[in-house]
């Protein structure tokens, strides 16, 4: 995205979803230094960009923080008390605002107003914390902006363990596509495998893999091999319903759980999914043309006294049923 397609977006609030192929002036903002961006573009595939006004407040005194934003273009102030007060601080494009009451909890503690026309990337909690499990450089710069903006000088070192246990807890996203990780599917799984034991209803799990992802990245490149999966998680996320969930399990491989579903439905979700990504056209930022990729699919439904490791192991022995059986397929 550019900063002549960011100018001539609508102003007042709207937001619009950035294309995270052209995000490289990010890598000039101080928090994103060093980051690489192609690594963490599926979280920020998702991330909006909202337009300000002049003397719109973008923050208040005393609300929750929910986001943290970077500021793409234009001036922001910083006040205490009231907006008509001098400004404690102006902000200029390439910062960023709002990181400490997102790590302390605390609620916002001043107002922050666009001094003239400016756009700002909306970073939700979620994907706030996913970038600081994803990205050691932005932890860095992170922690250096904390320092700076600290509220006293005697933060104690239990202060400091409890947010590196909060960075932890909330690392539950995989920086590449977006997805949930492998952490957050294993606490999920737990939770609906307890869920569907208790109250009898059906479970099922698909394990899906890219068919030759190895060959695929030998020939093609890393960075086409992450764009399929980036375009994997995409699909997946788009292809199945609003209740199910979706994860990714590691490498080229990503997991699905069905909630109140029979195999023999996951089977025809499944079978949905496989034939759009076989059909589906993948395209370089350069516009090469990438060949269609296959996955196949392994599906198992929750049996009485199973174990969402047993679960999640079935579904796996499905997959390499299906492999075996000569892949760009599902099975049981």
């Amino acid at each position: 995205m550019t900063k002549q397609s960011l100018d001539n977006q609508r102003m007042s609030g709207a937001k619009t979803k950035p294309d995270v192929s052209g995000l490289d002036h990010l890598a000039a903002m101080y928090i994103m230094r060093g980051v690489d961006l192609a690594r963490v573009h599926g979280l920020l595939l998702h991330c909006p960009v909202r337009k300000l006004i002049a003397g719109e407040v973008l923050i208040t005194p005393g609300e929750q923080a929910s986001k943290i934003y970077l500021l793409l273009s234009g001036r922001l102030r910083v006040h205490l008390g009231n907006t008509e007060s001098k400004p404690l601080a102006l902000l200029n494009a390439g910062e960023s605002v709002g990181e400490l009451s997102m790590i302390d909890e605390h609620p916002r503690s001043s107002f922050v107003v666009a001094d003239d026309p400016a756009s700002v990337l909306e970073i939700s909690r979620r994907v706030f914390w996913s970038l600081v499990h994803s990205s050691h450089e932005f932890t860095i710069n992170l922690l250096t902006i904390l320092c700076k903006r600290i509220r006293g000088n005697n933060m104690a070192f239990t202060d400091i363990e409890r947010l590196k246990e909060k960075f932890e807890h909330y690392a539950t996203m995989d920086g590449l596509t977006g997805l949930n990780n492998r952490r957050w599917l294993n606490d999920t799984l737990s939770v609906q495998v307890s869920r569907s034991s208790a109250g009898g209803s059906p479970l099922s799990v698909i394990m899906a893999d890219v068919d030759h992802f190895k060959k695929f990245n030998d020939v093609y490149g890393h960075a086409a091999g992450d764009l399929v999966l980036v375009t994997m998680g995409q699909m997946l996320r788009e292809l199945f319903r609003s209740t199910d969930l979706v994860a990714r399990f590691g490498g080229e491989e990503f997991t699905v759980i069905l909630p109140d579903t029979k195999r023999e439905d996951a089977q025809i979700l499944a079978e949905r999914v496989r034939l759009a990504i076989s059909e589906k056209a993948i395209i370089m930022p350069d516009q090469t043309n990438l060949p269609a990729v296959t996955i196949s699919l392994g599906i198992a439904e929750l049996e009485k006294s199973q174990t969402d490791e047993q679960l999640l192991e079935a579904a796996d022995k499905a997959l390499y049923r299906a492999k075996n059986g000569g892949r760009n397929r599902t099975s049981f």
